[in-house]
């Protein structure tokens, strides 16, 4: 199951430095439904080698504020602390497990 992000815990997942997942969704949206299933799949396919979660737009402000995260589904790909790469829109899972891979 994927790890689900809030503005308490995303700091804090960021410092330790692991490889890091996080996609920017909400409830209402048809295309973050449909990228849904994907990023579960992946998130456990890649447990224990990268933390892959779910931030609820709905129920936080402060992470898409200081992530300029303006549309969803946003992915943020974060790497020794770092942002490395965004993905905003759908994405297969080849493309996204691409993105993953790049991480490792």
């Amino acid at each position: 199951m994927a790890f689900v992000f809030t503005d308490e815990n995303l700091r804090q997942e960021i410092e330790k430095g692991q490889p890091l997942v996080v996609d920017f969704w909400a409830e209402w949206c048809g295309p973050c439904k449909s990228i849904a299933p994907i990023v579960e799949q992946l998130a456990q396919e890649y447990e224990g080698r990268v933390l892959i979660g779910k931030y609820d737009v709905d129920e936080g402000t402060d992470a898409p504020a200081d992530y300029n995260v303006r549309n969803i589904p946003t992915l943020l790909f974060f790497k020794g602390g770092q942002l490395v790469d965004r993905n905003v829109g759908s994405i297969s899972r080849d493309a996204l497990a691409a993105k993953i891979d790049a991480l490792l």
